[in-house]
């Protein structure tokens, strides 16, 4: 079982520090979001939420996660970074690699991808990318993704989809290590997606029986495409799991990964630093080292 934080909402000048923190307390990861921009009116209901508003202020912090990765990354030697996640189809996929290349390089290998398509159509008109072909989108994305980091190096890479197309190019520096691409999403055709093109998944903020039955419906899909034998993660953020023994079950669900907040579960201010950084170390104490 991997440990990871959940690195949302946090300013951006305190993300070293909790890095370092998380490195010297045994965590596993850290988990950064992606929001480019904080919409006044939306015209979509958050998915996430029973009257479906957003539960952040539009002045929440939420730093470029390639920048904030990388400037955690200069600052530590062990801990692994990933997004949690990106919003690929409102990025060029060729830009994207280039920057996960570069990311994964420098921070030896210490860097995945999580990817999801967005919600919000504000998102998708104000960065002129189109709603409509999202999901298709993120699956060539992803394919072209995987071809410019899949460990080899640099080397000549070519493409040719509905949506991308393009010759033979290469793209340096490139890691010498596949970076794993994660997928998100509880639909059926993003769990299709996962067992399709991805190398694990990550859940949103849900209860133990709703990932129970999400990671038996991606076992069945994985054996359909037969990717069953892969190496596969499933990184999880359950919210009525809180003691060793809900942690332990949830491992023997096929959880790889645990996302957590421990300044959410000890009670402490959000604006209070040093008391998050205390909780960090007091969950490494109580919950890691135990397991």
């Amino acid at each position: 079982m991997k440990w990871s934080l959940a690195g949302a909402m946090i300013d951006a000048l305190e993300l070293c520090e909790l890095a370092q923190v998380a490195e010297d307390s045994g965590f596993d990861g850290i988990a950064i979001p992606d929001s480019v921009f904080y919409p006044e009116h939306v015209s979509a209901p958050y998915p996430y939420t029973v009257d479906g508003k957003r539960m952040w202020a539009p002045e929440t912090p939420m730093p470029d996660p390639f920048i904030a990765i990388a400037a955690m990354a200069a600052v530590t030697s062990r801990i692994r970074f990933y997004t949690n996640v990106f919003k690929l189809p409102l990025r060029d996929p060729l830009l994207t690699a280039k920057q996960v290349a570069t990311m994964a390089v420098m921070s030896r290998n210490r860097v995945a991808l999580g990817v999801g398509l967005s919600w919000i159509p504000e998102e998708f008109t104000y960065t002129g990318t189109a709603m409509r072909t999202r999901g298709a989108r993120t699956d060539e994305a992803i394919e072209i993704l995987k071809a410019v980091c899949a460990g080899r190096g640099p080397e000549w890479v070519e493409y040719h989809g509905k949506h991308y197309d393009f010759d033979a190019l290469m793209i340096s520096p490139a890691p010498d290590r596949p970076v794993p691409i994660y997928t998100g999403g509880h639909s059926e055709p993003g769990l299709k997606r996962t067992a399709r093109l991805a190398d694990g998944w990550i859940s949103v903020n849900v209860t133990k029986d709703e990932l129970a039955s999400a990671i038996a419906r991606l076992a069945q899909l994985r054996a359909e495409y037969g990717r069953s034998e892969a190496p596969f993660e499933i990184n999880v953020s359950p919210t009525d799991v809180r003691d060793i023994d809900g942690y332990r079950e949830l491992e023997t669900l096929g959880v790889t990964d645990i996302r957590v907040s421990p300044w959410h579960r000890y009670g402490v201010d959000a604006t209070d630093q040093h008391a998050r950084m205390d909780s960090v170390r007091r969950f490494a104490d109580e919950v890691i080292d135990k397991i």
